[in-house]
């Protein structure tokens, strides 16, 4: 399968910072068209002032995914702008870190709610719109966490880890229907979502950059991926031992527990 990406139509939520910005550019750049969504609507309006530096066929909805009037409000100004949608990107996030018993019931139905049952309803919504593209993709944004659990990320693992087998059923429950389903695992990323996150290299938190990222997923776009998974080979190396000795996995992270423990304490971004 090979996408060219001229003319298509796509949505791409939490559009307005980090990776989804980064991917809006290079879908502009390849001759998408293109509607962002955020809930800042200053934020947004200033994305779109700089992506319609690229190209004019940018728009923005100022709504929130979490809420089904936001949902709504996404999907139908996406349709308005574009008039049919080609590509759903669900890329919009929030983290909270810490301990489990440290994180409260608010943070942890707040990131269930954005990282999997948003993206899970806006492509349930979506479906009728993307089967009558019949040459469609879903692009589902998770984390390499989703691959390898990571502590002081239980929640947030779990949501991501959940929409990542959401993609993999959906992709195999659409196949052969026009509707393809792509899951992306970045790692690290530099991206406002980080910013509070104070872990480094040496604690399993390297940062790669939102452009690079981006022309990773676009091109997975392109040539109908399956996955994406982003980290280079020290990534995959412990993604394969995670799946074969887990326990290894469990050794090596015990070491660096304490410290990782202070340096993601404050991470949050909801």
């Amino acid at each position: 399968m090979d996408t060219n990406l001229k003319d298509r139509r796509v949505l791409v939520t939490g559009g307005s910072s980090g990776i989804g910005r980064a991917m809006a550019k290079v879908l502009l750049a390849r001759g998408a068209k293109v509607v962002i969504t955020g809930r800042r609507a200053g934020l947004l309006d200033e994305t779109v002032t700089e992506l319609r530096t690229i190209s004019p066929a940018v728009w923005s909805v100022a709504a929130d995914v979490r809420t089904p009037e936001g949902r709504a409000r996404t999907l139908g100004g996406a349709l308005a702008a574009l008039g049919g949608l080609d590509v759903l990107v669900n890329n919009a996030g929030g983290v909270r870190a810490g301990r489990l018993e440290a994180t409260s019931e608010e943070e942890i139905a707040t990131m269930i709610e954005v990282d999997l049952v948003a993206p899970i309803l806006l492509t349930r919504a979506a479906l009728p719109h993307l089967r009558a593209s019949r040459a469609a993709t879903v692009v589902n944004v998770t984390s390499g966490i989703a691959l390898v659990g990571a502590p002081f990320y239980a929640t947030y693992a779990a949501a991501k880890a959940g929409l990542a087998q959401f993609g993999e059923a959906l992709r195999r429950e659409l196949a052969g229907e026009g509707v393809h389903v792509l899951t992306a695992y970045p790692t690290g990323t530099d991206t406002p979502m980080m910013r509070t996150n104070r872990a480094g290299p040496d604690l399993g938190f390297a940062r790669e950059d939102a452009d690079e990222v981006a022309e990773a997923i676009v091109a997975g776009i392109e040539t109908g991926a399956i996955a994406v998974v982003r980290g280079g080979e020290a990534r995959l190396a412990m993604v394969a031992l995670n799946r074969e000795n887990p326990a290894a996995v469990d050794e090596r992270l015990a070491v660096l527990k304490p410290r990782l423990e202070e340096a993601v304490r404050d991470h949050a971004a909801l």
